[in-house]
Protein backbone atom coordinates (compact mmCIF):
# COMPACT_ATOMS: atom_id res chain seq x y z
CA UNK A 1 0.00 0.00 0.00
CA UNK A 2 1.29 3.46 -0.94
CA UNK A 3 0.63 4.87 2.56
CA UNK A 4 3.11 2.95 4.70
CA UNK A 5 2.87 3.64 8.44
CA UNK A 6 6.34 2.37 9.29
CA UNK A 7 7.86 4.48 6.52
CA UNK A 8 6.01 7.65 7.62
CA UNK A 9 7.05 7.22 11.25
CA UNK A 10 10.67 6.68 10.16
CA UNK A 11 10.59 9.87 8.08
CA UNK A 12 9.19 11.91 10.95
CA UNK A 13 11.68 10.47 13.43
CA UNK A 14 14.69 11.17 11.21
CA UNK A 15 13.56 14.75 10.52
CA UNK A 16 13.44 15.83 14.18
CA UNK A 17 15.52 18.86 15.20
CA UNK A 18 16.58 19.94 11.71
CA UNK A 19 19.35 22.52 11.46
CA UNK A 20 18.52 26.08 10.47
CA UNK A 21 20.50 25.55 7.26
CA UNK A 22 18.46 22.48 6.34
CA UNK A 23 15.18 24.30 7.02
CA UNK A 24 16.25 27.26 4.86
CA UNK A 25 17.29 24.87 2.11
CA UNK A 26 13.84 23.26 1.99
CA UNK A 27 12.01 26.58 2.19
CA UNK A 28 14.00 28.02 -0.71
CA UNK A 29 13.42 24.85 -2.71
CA UNK A 30 9.68 25.25 -2.13
CA UNK A 31 9.82 28.93 -3.07
CA UNK A 32 11.34 27.99 -6.44
CA UNK A 33 8.40 25.58 -7.05
CA UNK A 34 10.67 22.55 -7.19
CA UNK A 35 9.13 19.21 -6.24
CA UNK A 36 9.75 18.47 -2.58
CA UNK A 37 10.94 15.05 -1.44
CA UNK A 38 9.39 13.02 1.38
CA UNK A 39 12.28 14.07 3.61
CA UNK A 40 11.78 17.73 2.69
CA UNK A 41 8.15 17.64 3.79
CA UNK A 42 9.11 15.90 7.02
CA UNK A 43 11.56 18.75 7.72
CA UNK A 44 8.82 21.34 7.19
CA UNK A 45 6.66 19.51 9.72
CA UNK A 46 9.39 19.89 12.34
CA UNK A 47 9.68 23.70 12.05
CA UNK A 48 8.93 25.24 15.44
CA UNK A 49 10.84 28.53 15.76
CA UNK A 50 8.90 31.73 15.03
CA UNK A 51 11.32 33.06 12.43
CA UNK A 52 11.13 30.02 10.18
CA UNK A 53 7.39 29.61 10.73
CA UNK A 54 6.82 33.17 9.53
CA UNK A 55 9.13 32.60 6.58
CA UNK A 56 7.13 29.50 5.67
CA UNK A 57 3.84 31.41 5.94
CA UNK A 58 5.23 34.16 3.71
CA UNK A 59 6.47 31.70 1.09
CA UNK A 60 3.11 29.89 1.10
CA UNK A 61 1.43 33.21 0.33
CA UNK A 62 3.95 33.97 -2.42
CA UNK A 63 3.33 30.59 -4.06
CA UNK A 64 -0.42 30.95 -3.92
CA UNK A 65 -0.22 34.41 -5.44
CA UNK A 66 2.22 33.30 -8.15
CA UNK A 67 -0.09 30.50 -9.32
CA UNK A 68 -3.63 31.59 -8.41
CA UNK A 69 -3.13 35.33 -8.07
CA UNK A 70 -5.32 37.11 -5.54
CA UNK A 71 -8.43 35.17 -6.52
CA UNK A 72 -10.58 33.26 -4.02
CA UNK A 73 -13.20 30.90 -5.45
CA UNK A 74 -16.57 31.00 -3.63
CA UNK A 75 -18.96 28.05 -3.22
CA UNK A 76 -21.58 26.58 -0.87
CA UNK A 77 -22.40 23.06 0.33
CA UNK A 78 -25.82 21.52 -0.31
CA UNK A 79 -26.92 18.65 1.95
CA UNK A 80 -29.72 16.58 0.45
CA UNK A 81 -29.83 13.48 2.71
CA UNK A 82 -28.75 12.64 6.27
CA UNK A 83 -29.56 8.93 6.07
CA UNK A 84 -26.37 7.04 6.92
CA UNK A 85 -25.50 3.44 7.71
CA UNK A 86 -22.11 4.36 9.21
CA UNK A 87 -21.33 5.12 12.84
CA UNK A 88 -18.47 7.62 12.47
CA UNK A 89 -17.61 8.82 15.96
CA UNK A 90 -17.01 12.43 14.86
CA UNK A 91 -20.16 13.02 12.78
CA UNK A 92 -23.57 14.38 13.72
CA UNK A 93 -25.18 12.05 11.18
CA UNK A 94 -23.76 8.89 12.75
CA UNK A 95 -26.08 5.89 12.83
CA UNK A 96 -26.43 5.86 16.64
CA UNK A 97 -27.73 9.43 16.78
CA UNK A 98 -31.48 9.36 17.05
CA UNK A 99 -33.36 12.00 15.07
CA UNK A 100 -35.90 12.16 12.26
CA UNK A 101 -33.80 11.58 9.20
CA UNK A 102 -34.81 12.79 5.79
CA UNK A 103 -33.81 13.10 2.20
CA UNK A 104 -35.06 15.91 0.05
CA UNK A 105 -37.46 15.39 -2.83
CA UNK A 106 -36.46 16.85 -6.17
CA UNK A 107 -38.84 19.73 -5.54
CA UNK A 108 -37.26 20.40 -2.13
CA UNK A 109 -33.80 20.27 -3.65
CA UNK A 110 -34.84 22.88 -6.18
CA UNK A 111 -36.20 25.08 -3.38
CA UNK A 112 -32.80 24.93 -1.67
CA UNK A 113 -31.03 25.69 -4.95
CA UNK A 114 -33.19 28.75 -5.58
CA UNK A 115 -32.23 30.10 -2.15
CA UNK A 116 -28.56 29.49 -2.96
CA UNK A 117 -28.98 31.17 -6.34
CA UNK A 118 -30.51 34.19 -4.61
CA UNK A 119 -27.26 34.33 -2.61
CA UNK A 120 -25.39 34.47 -5.92
CA UNK A 121 -23.83 31.00 -5.84
CA UNK A 122 -22.76 29.33 -9.08
CA UNK A 123 -20.81 26.40 -7.62
CA UNK A 124 -22.09 23.82 -5.11
CA UNK A 125 -20.62 20.92 -3.18
CA UNK A 126 -23.28 18.20 -3.04
CA UNK A 127 -23.24 16.30 0.26
CA UNK A 128 -25.01 13.04 1.21
CA UNK A 129 -24.68 10.35 3.86
CA UNK A 130 -23.88 6.77 2.91
CA UNK A 131 -27.05 4.70 2.59
CA UNK A 132 -27.53 2.46 -0.45
CA UNK A 133 -31.22 1.98 0.28
CA UNK A 134 -32.39 5.52 1.08
CA UNK A 135 -29.80 7.45 -0.92
CA UNK A 136 -28.46 5.39 -3.80
CA UNK A 137 -26.41 6.65 -6.74
CA UNK A 138 -29.48 7.03 -8.95
CA UNK A 139 -31.01 9.44 -6.41
CA UNK A 140 -27.79 11.46 -6.49
CA UNK A 141 -27.79 11.52 -10.31
CA UNK A 142 -31.42 12.68 -10.34
CA UNK A 143 -30.56 15.38 -7.79
CA UNK A 144 -27.67 16.63 -9.96
CA UNK A 145 -30.00 16.99 -12.94
CA UNK A 146 -32.57 18.83 -10.81
CA UNK A 147 -29.89 21.26 -9.61
CA UNK A 148 -28.56 22.02 -13.10
CA UNK A 149 -32.14 22.49 -14.36
CA UNK A 150 -33.02 25.02 -11.64
CA UNK A 151 -32.68 28.63 -12.73
CA UNK A 152 -34.00 31.70 -10.93
CA UNK A 153 -33.86 35.05 -12.74
CA UNK A 154 -30.14 35.34 -13.62
CA UNK A 155 -29.20 32.61 -11.17
CA UNK A 156 -27.91 29.20 -12.21
CA UNK A 157 -25.60 26.53 -10.84
CA UNK A 158 -22.75 26.01 -13.29
CA UNK A 159 -20.68 23.43 -11.45
CA UNK A 160 -21.56 20.71 -8.94
CA UNK A 161 -18.75 19.08 -7.01
CA UNK A 162 -19.94 15.84 -5.45
CA UNK A 163 -19.03 14.26 -2.11
CA UNK A 164 -20.40 10.73 -1.98
CA UNK A 165 -19.02 7.65 -0.25
CA UNK A 166 -16.34 5.47 -1.81
CA UNK A 167 -18.06 3.36 -4.42
CA UNK A 168 -17.62 1.21 -7.54
CA UNK A 169 -16.25 2.03 -10.99
CA UNK A 170 -19.76 1.55 -12.37
CA UNK A 171 -21.18 4.19 -10.00
CA UNK A 172 -18.32 6.58 -10.76
CA UNK A 173 -19.11 6.25 -14.47
CA UNK A 174 -22.66 7.36 -13.67
CA UNK A 175 -21.34 10.39 -11.83
CA UNK A 176 -19.04 11.21 -14.74
CA UNK A 177 -21.95 11.05 -17.19
CA UNK A 178 -23.91 13.46 -14.97
CA UNK A 179 -21.35 16.22 -15.68
CA UNK A 180 -20.05 16.62 -12.16
CA UNK A 181 -17.14 18.92 -11.42
CA UNK A 182 -14.71 17.51 -8.86
CA UNK A 183 -15.30 14.24 -7.06
CA UNK A 184 -14.59 14.91 -3.39
CA UNK A 185 -13.78 12.30 -0.77
CA UNK A 186 -12.02 12.86 2.53
CA UNK A 187 -9.79 10.08 3.75
CA UNK A 188 -10.60 11.48 7.24
CA UNK A 189 -7.36 9.96 8.59
CA UNK A 190 -4.49 8.16 6.90
CA UNK A 191 -3.63 6.27 10.09
CA UNK A 192 -5.14 2.82 9.53
CA UNK A 193 -5.82 1.88 13.16
CA UNK A 194 -7.38 5.26 13.91
CA UNK A 195 -9.45 5.03 10.72
CA UNK A 196 -10.87 1.72 11.88
CA UNK A 197 -11.42 3.01 15.43
CA UNK A 198 -13.44 6.07 14.38
CA UNK A 199 -15.55 4.03 11.95
CA UNK A 200 -16.74 1.16 14.18
CA UNK A 201 -19.07 -1.42 12.68
CA UNK A 202 -19.34 0.68 9.52
CA UNK A 203 -19.17 0.04 5.80
CA UNK A 204 -16.86 3.05 5.66
CA UNK A 205 -14.45 1.24 8.00
CA UNK A 206 -12.74 -0.60 5.13
CA UNK A 207 -9.49 1.41 5.03
CA UNK A 208 -8.07 0.02 1.79
CA UNK A 209 -11.35 0.34 -0.14
CA UNK A 210 -11.70 3.95 0.97
CA UNK A 211 -8.07 4.79 0.25
CA UNK A 212 -8.25 3.48 -3.33
CA UNK A 213 -11.54 5.23 -4.20
CA UNK A 214 -9.80 7.85 -6.35
CA UNK A 215 -8.11 5.11 -8.37
CA UNK A 216 -11.55 3.72 -9.27
CA UNK A 217 -12.99 7.19 -9.90
CA UNK A 218 -10.16 8.06 -12.29
CA UNK A 219 -10.45 4.68 -13.99
CA UNK A 220 -14.10 5.60 -14.59
CA UNK A 221 -13.03 8.78 -16.37
CA UNK A 222 -13.38 11.39 -13.62
CA UNK A 223 -10.60 13.92 -14.21
CA UNK A 224 -10.65 16.00 -11.02
CA UNK A 225 -10.57 14.54 -7.53
CA UNK A 226 -10.53 16.44 -4.25
CA UNK A 227 -8.95 14.97 -1.11
CA UNK A 228 -8.87 15.96 2.53
CA UNK A 229 -8.29 14.85 6.09
CA UNK A 230 -10.27 15.75 9.20
CA UNK A 231 -7.61 17.38 11.37
CA UNK A 232 -8.05 16.19 14.94
CA UNK A 233 -8.55 12.48 14.42
CA UNK A 234 -4.83 11.69 14.51
CA UNK A 235 -1.44 13.43 14.59
CA UNK A 236 -1.45 16.25 12.01
CA UNK A 237 2.13 15.53 10.92
CA UNK A 238 1.23 11.97 10.02
CA UNK A 239 -1.83 13.16 8.08
CA UNK A 240 0.24 15.58 6.00
CA UNK A 241 2.67 12.83 5.04
CA UNK A 242 -0.29 10.60 4.16
CA UNK A 243 -1.74 13.30 1.90
CA UNK A 244 1.62 13.78 0.19
CA UNK A 245 2.10 10.05 -0.46
CA UNK A 246 -1.49 9.69 -1.70
CA UNK A 247 -1.07 12.56 -4.17
CA UNK A 248 2.26 11.12 -5.35
CA UNK A 249 0.61 7.74 -5.95
CA UNK A 250 -2.07 9.30 -8.16
CA UNK A 251 0.47 11.35 -10.11
CA UNK A 252 2.52 8.23 -10.81
CA UNK A 253 -0.36 5.86 -11.58
CA UNK A 254 -2.95 8.21 -13.13
CA UNK A 255 -0.86 11.10 -14.43
CA UNK A 256 -2.41 13.76 -12.18
CA UNK A 257 -2.87 14.24 -8.45
CA UNK A 258 -5.40 16.12 -6.35
CA UNK A 259 -7.28 19.00 -7.97
CA UNK A 260 -8.13 20.26 -4.48
CA UNK A 261 -7.36 19.49 -0.85
CA UNK A 262 -9.88 20.39 1.83
CA UNK A 263 -8.68 21.18 5.33
CA UNK A 264 -11.59 20.67 7.75
CA UNK A 265 -10.75 20.75 11.44
CA UNK A 266 -12.81 18.66 13.87
CA UNK A 267 -15.75 20.60 15.31
CA UNK A 268 -18.45 19.81 17.86
CA UNK A 269 -21.25 17.64 16.52
CA UNK A 270 -24.23 15.84 17.98
CA UNK A 271 -23.28 12.68 19.89
CA UNK A 272 -19.59 13.48 20.43
CA UNK A 273 -17.32 15.48 22.72
CA UNK A 274 -14.20 17.26 21.50
CA UNK A 275 -12.43 16.11 24.66
CA UNK A 276 -12.53 12.58 23.25
CA UNK A 277 -10.10 13.61 20.47
CA UNK A 278 -6.64 14.41 21.88
CA UNK A 279 -5.06 15.23 18.51
CA UNK A 280 -7.14 18.34 17.80
CA UNK A 281 -4.58 20.91 16.54
CA UNK A 282 -4.44 24.42 17.98
CA UNK A 283 -4.68 27.44 15.69
CA UNK A 284 -0.94 27.80 15.12
CA UNK A 285 -0.49 24.12 14.26
CA UNK A 286 -3.50 24.26 11.94
CA UNK A 287 -2.12 27.30 10.10
CA UNK A 288 1.22 25.54 9.81
CA UNK A 289 -0.39 22.46 8.22
CA UNK A 290 -2.25 24.59 5.65
CA UNK A 291 0.97 26.41 4.71
CA UNK A 292 2.84 23.12 4.31
CA UNK A 293 0.14 21.78 1.98
CA UNK A 294 0.63 24.86 -0.20
CA UNK A 295 4.40 24.30 -0.26
CA UNK A 296 4.26 20.58 -0.98
CA UNK A 297 1.33 20.75 -3.48
CA UNK A 298 1.82 24.23 -4.98
CA UNK A 299 -0.58 23.79 -7.92
CA UNK A 300 -3.44 22.24 -5.95
CA UNK A 301 -6.43 24.25 -4.76
CA UNK A 302 -6.88 24.47 -0.98
CA UNK A 303 -10.46 24.65 0.34
CA UNK A 304 -11.45 26.15 3.70
CA UNK A 305 -14.99 25.81 5.03
CA UNK A 306 -17.13 27.76 7.49
CA UNK A 307 -16.06 25.30 10.19
CA UNK A 308 -13.37 27.91 10.87
CA UNK A 309 -13.94 31.38 12.30
CA UNK A 310 -13.90 34.52 10.19
CA UNK A 311 -10.62 35.48 11.85
CA UNK A 312 -8.84 32.22 10.99
CA UNK A 313 -10.23 32.22 7.46
CA UNK A 314 -9.08 35.79 6.92
CA UNK A 315 -5.55 34.81 7.93
CA UNK A 316 -5.32 31.50 6.07
CA UNK A 317 -6.21 33.10 2.74
CA UNK A 318 -2.79 34.75 3.02
CA UNK A 319 -1.11 31.38 3.61
CA UNK A 320 -2.36 29.47 0.61
CA UNK A 321 -6.15 28.93 0.72
CA UNK A 322 -7.70 29.45 -2.74
CA UNK A 323 -11.35 28.41 -2.23
CA UNK A 324 -13.84 29.05 0.57
CA UNK A 325 -17.50 28.46 1.30
CA UNK A 326 -19.86 31.34 2.06
CA UNK A 327 -23.28 31.46 3.72
CA UNK A 328 -23.09 27.72 4.48
CA UNK A 329 -25.78 25.71 6.28
CA UNK A 330 -24.55 22.12 6.85
CA UNK A 331 -27.92 20.41 7.27
CA UNK A 332 -30.58 18.80 5.08
CA UNK A 333 -33.09 21.47 4.07
CA UNK A 334 -31.03 23.94 6.09
CA UNK A 335 -31.28 26.91 3.74
CA UNK A 336 -35.07 26.90 3.78
CA UNK A 337 -35.04 26.42 7.57
CA UNK A 338 -32.66 29.36 7.95
CA UNK A 339 -35.03 31.60 6.01
CA UNK A 340 -38.09 30.47 7.97
CA UNK A 341 -36.39 30.42 11.39
CA UNK A 342 -36.74 26.64 11.69
CA UNK A 343 -34.26 24.12 13.12
CA UNK A 344 -32.40 21.31 11.41
CA UNK A 345 -29.85 18.72 12.49
CA UNK A 346 -26.39 19.86 11.40
CA UNK A 347 -23.47 17.63 10.54
CA UNK A 348 -21.18 19.98 12.52
CA UNK A 349 -21.19 23.44 14.07
CA UNK A 350 -20.52 26.44 11.82
CA UNK A 351 -18.08 29.11 13.08
CA UNK A 352 -18.27 31.71 10.28
CA UNK A 353 -21.92 32.76 10.01
CA UNK A 354 -21.40 35.84 7.80
CA UNK A 355 -23.56 36.27 4.70
CA UNK A 356 -21.96 35.99 1.25
CA UNK A 357 -22.14 39.77 0.84
CA UNK A 358 -20.31 40.27 4.14
CA UNK A 359 -17.64 37.75 3.17
CA UNK A 360 -17.17 39.37 -0.25
CA UNK A 361 -16.80 42.82 1.30
CA UNK A 362 -14.12 41.50 3.66
CA UNK A 363 -12.24 39.78 0.81
CA UNK A 364 -12.31 42.85 -1.41
CA UNK A 365 -11.20 45.15 1.40
CA UNK A 366 -8.22 42.83 1.90
CA UNK A 367 -7.35 43.01 -1.81
CA UNK A 368 -8.72 39.62 -2.92
CA UNK A 369 -10.97 38.93 -5.91
CA UNK A 370 -14.00 36.77 -5.04
CA UNK A 371 -14.45 34.50 -8.06
CA UNK A 372 -17.54 32.62 -9.23
CA UNK A 373 -15.79 31.34 -12.34
CA UNK A 374 -16.53 27.81 -13.58
CA UNK A 375 -15.07 28.19 -17.08
CA UNK A 376 -12.28 25.60 -16.73
CA UNK A 377 -14.79 22.83 -16.09
CA UNK A 378 -17.11 23.88 -18.90
CA UNK A 379 -14.24 24.38 -21.36
CA UNK A 380 -12.65 21.01 -20.58
CA UNK A 381 -9.67 22.40 -18.68
CA UNK A 382 -9.67 19.60 -16.11
CA UNK A 383 -7.28 16.94 -14.86
CA UNK A 384 -3.82 17.09 -16.42
CA UNK A 385 -4.93 19.85 -18.84
CA UNK A 386 -5.61 22.17 -15.89
CA UNK A 387 -2.36 21.21 -14.19
CA UNK A 388 -0.34 21.92 -17.34
CA UNK A 389 -1.79 25.43 -17.44
CA UNK A 390 -1.15 25.91 -13.73
CA UNK A 391 2.45 24.72 -13.91
CA UNK A 392 3.31 26.98 -16.85
CA UNK A 393 1.64 30.00 -15.28
CA UNK A 394 -0.79 30.34 -18.21
CA UNK A 395 -3.76 29.79 -15.91
CA UNK A 396 -3.45 33.45 -14.87
CA UNK A 397 -4.43 34.58 -18.38
CA UNK A 398 -7.55 32.44 -18.17
CA UNK A 399 -8.66 32.81 -14.56
CA UNK A 400 -7.98 36.46 -13.78
CA UNK A 401 -10.33 37.93 -16.46
CA UNK A 402 -13.01 35.36 -15.69
CA UNK A 403 -12.78 36.10 -11.97
CA UNK A 404 -13.27 39.81 -12.64
CA UNK A 405 -16.22 39.20 -14.96
CA UNK A 406 -17.98 36.83 -12.58
CA UNK A 407 -17.45 39.32 -9.74
CA UNK A 408 -19.03 42.04 -11.91
CA UNK A 409 -21.93 39.70 -12.62
CA UNK A 410 -22.40 39.15 -8.87
CA UNK A 411 -22.26 42.89 -8.13
CA UNK A 412 -24.99 43.62 -10.68
CA UNK A 413 -27.29 40.81 -9.58
CA UNK A 414 -26.77 40.51 -5.82
CA UNK A 415 -24.54 43.24 -4.41
CA UNK A 416 -25.73 46.13 -2.28
CA UNK A 417 -24.47 49.65 -2.99
CA UNK A 418 -21.50 49.36 -0.65
CA UNK A 419 -20.36 46.07 -2.18
CA UNK A 420 -20.94 47.38 -5.71
CA UNK A 421 -18.74 50.39 -5.03
CA UNK A 422 -15.98 48.31 -3.39
CA UNK A 423 -16.09 45.66 -6.10
CA UNK A 424 -16.08 48.03 -9.06
CA UNK A 425 -13.07 49.88 -7.66
CA UNK A 426 -11.21 46.57 -7.29
CA UNK A 427 -12.17 45.45 -10.80
CA UNK A 428 -10.90 48.69 -12.35
CA UNK A 429 -7.65 48.32 -10.41
CA UNK A 430 -7.12 44.67 -11.33
CA UNK A 431 -7.92 45.12 -15.04
CA UNK A 432 -4.84 47.33 -15.34
CA UNK A 433 -2.69 44.43 -14.12
CA UNK A 434 -3.68 42.07 -16.97
CA UNK A 435 -0.48 41.71 -18.96
CA UNK A 436 -2.03 40.84 -22.33
CA UNK A 437 -3.39 43.95 -24.07
CA UNK A 438 -5.80 41.80 -26.08
CA UNK A 439 -7.22 40.04 -23.01
CA UNK A 440 -7.37 43.32 -21.09
CA UNK A 441 -9.36 44.94 -23.91
CA UNK A 442 -11.73 41.97 -24.17
CA UNK A 443 -12.31 41.96 -20.41
CA UNK A 444 -13.16 45.68 -20.41
CA UNK A 445 -15.57 45.21 -23.32
CA UNK A 446 -17.32 42.30 -21.63
CA UNK A 447 -17.69 44.16 -18.34
CA UNK A 448 -19.06 47.22 -20.14
CA UNK A 449 -21.60 45.01 -21.89
CA UNK A 450 -22.60 43.49 -18.56
CA UNK A 451 -23.15 46.93 -17.02
CA UNK A 452 -25.21 47.85 -20.10
CA UNK A 453 -27.47 44.86 -19.42
CA UNK A 454 -26.29 42.37 -22.02
CA UNK A 455 -26.20 38.85 -20.59
CA UNK A 456 -25.32 36.53 -23.48
CA UNK A 457 -21.79 36.02 -22.16
CA UNK A 458 -19.88 32.83 -21.48
CA UNK A 459 -17.38 32.79 -18.65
Amino acid sequence: MFVDEEYILKLLSEAKNPSAERVDEVLEKARSLKTLSHKDVAVLLEIEDKMHLQKMFDIAGEIKNAIYGNRVVIFAPLYISDFCINNCTYCGYRRDNSFDRRKLTMEEIQEEVKILERMGHKRLALEVGEDGKNCDIDYVIEAIKAIYDTKLNHGEIRRINVNVAATTIEDYKKLKSANIGTYILFQETYHKQTFENVHPDSVKGNYEYHLTAFDRAMEAGIDDVGAGVLFGLYDAKYEIMGLFLHNEHLEKSKGVGFHTVSVPRLKKAEGMKLSEFPYLPDDLTFKKMVAIIRLMLPFTGIILSTRESAKIRKELIKYGVSQMSAGSSPGVGAYKHSESGGHEVKQFEVSDERTPNEILKSLIQDGFIPSYCTACYRQGRTGDRFMQLAKTGEIQNVCQPNALMTLMEYLIDYGDMELYSLGLALINKEIKKISSQKIRKLTIENIEEMIAGKRDLFF
